[in-house]
């Protein structure tokens, strides 16, 4: 059986939830393998919207068992208050495991990511100040906190305390912060131990035996293709693997059990932070996207840079996953212009480029160069089928399938896990 990844393929915010959402009845486990709370997904089943920023978006399908992975860097405030909100809403989160070997977030991560962005100025990456990429930097840096420190305090004391011997210095003398105590910091990632103690497992193996046993795993993305760290528009990205590659490496599963790779892409395009954006619209097509799209971010609350299709981008992020399949979300939020531009390919310094630019000057100084196609006024939420698709979405979507370098099995026309178009199976 499968071991099936879904991975963002533009900025984020394509939709992940809901196509995790969308085959979470169907798998057995649900796999978290990057990034932290610095990203959300919102999944919406029936009258009930759920906004997820840690946990797997397999929490909300009952029978599935939600795993974060050993990639994931955890704030543990964070991770009990999200399990504690679920639970106050009748949701079980009993079956949650989670990797002894995933990075934990100190306070000094999070005092580090603030005043380190601050300090940045007008070179910053706009980060969420959630102290995920200093997290990060530990773990390669081999100063990182692990899950199963919890579990040994002489060990954690350690750890701790060869991390705070460089931080104290940076925060004293670089940015006149005070200095952290050991005692401080072992004390605040104490306090959930006992609590998380039953959740914590070697999630490789379960995973290896789950896959033995054909049941089906899915491998769920934070953030996407484009804020991945060796293969987004550096240095404007996240300090995680968000493609196919870190699904393997986050989760300890090897690419040979790695049968499907679904890439999410939005009808639109948008992206938060700073950083290139060759399609951004900052007119009033821009605003009403946002609008109408409800492009605020889950975790932040960030309004999103909104801009048109890019195809280019869809085929870069195609070639980098093995993208098998595309789900397209949010075809509705299009409903009502007259005709609809999509970016074929970019004028870089006056030449014509058909695919993203190799360097980060040629992609800051890439210009889109547009197709524009029909608009459509319907109502398209209750579409189920392509034949209930105006004239003018089909085409749309045949369009951009054509030009992003995979076939699209599924289009989403609403935010409701009912409110899509399944064109092949997703498993």
């Amino acid at each position: 059986m499968p071991a099936v990844v879904i991975v963002g393929a533009q900025w984020g915010d394509e939709g992940k939830g809901k196509a995790t959402d969308l085959l979470g009845s169907r798998v057995d486990y649900v796999v978290k393998f990057n990034g932290g709370n610095n990203a959300g997904h919102t999944v919406v089943i029936g009258d009930e919207k759920y906004a997820l920023h840690l946990l797997p978006s397999g929490i909300l399908s009952p029978g599935c068992t939600p795993i974060i992975g050993n990639g994931v860097v955890i704030d543990l405030d964070v991770l009990f208050e999200e399990i504690d909100a679920l639970e106050a809403r009748g949701i079980d989160t009993s079956k949650l495991r989670v990797s002894a070997n995933a990075h934990l977030i100190a306070d000094y991560n999070r005092t580090l990511d603030k005043v380190t962005e601050r300090f940045l100025g007008s070179r910053k990456i706009g980060t969420t100040g959630r102290g995920i990429g200093p997290t990060y930097a530990d773990k390669m840096n081999r100063l990182g906190v692990r899950v199963q420190d919890l579990f040994d305090e002489k060990i954690l004391r350690a750890k701790v305390e060869g991390a705070l011997e460089l931080k104290n210095q940076m925060l004293t003398k670089v940015y006149n912060r005070r200095a952290v105590s050991v005692d401080e910091i072992v004390d605040q990632l104490l306090v959930h131990a006992e609590r998380l103690r039953p959740m914590v497992a070697d999630t490789a193996l379960v995973l290896h035996e789950a896959l033995d046993r054909d049941e089906t795993v899915l491998l769920e993305a934070g953030q996407a293709t484009l804020l991945d760290v060796d293969h987004g528009t550096y240095p404007f990205v996240t300090s995680s693997s968000a493609t196919t590659g870190g699904a393997c490496t986050g989760s300890g599963i090897p690419p040979t059990r790695i049968t499907r790779v679904i890439g999410i892409v939005k009808a639109y395009a948008t992206r938060v932070g700073e950083g290139p954006f060759p399609t951004e619209l900052f007119d009033e097509h821009g605003e009403r996207l946002r609008t109408n799209g409800g492009e605020f971010g889950t975790t932040t609350g960030r309004p999103r840079r909104c801009g048109w299709y890019d195809a280019p981008v869809a085929r870069y992020a195609a070639r980098i996953n093995g993208v098998t399949d595309f789900v397209l979300t949010k075809l509705d939020v299009l409903t009502g212009w007259d005709r609809i531009p999509v970016c074929v390919a970019y004028d870089v310094d006056g030449e014509r480029v058909d695919e993203m630019p190799t360097t980060q000057t040629g992609f800051h100084h890439a210009k889109p160069i547009y197709e524009f196609f029909e608009g459509w006024s319907e109502d398209i939420s209750g579409a189920r089928t392509m034949d209930d698709l105006p004239a003018a979405a089909q085409a749309y979507v045949r369009a951009i399938e054509k030009m992003s370098g995979a076939r699209i099995s599924a289009v989403g026309v609403g935010p409701d896990r009912e409110e899509t178009v399944v064109l092949h199976d997703l498993l």
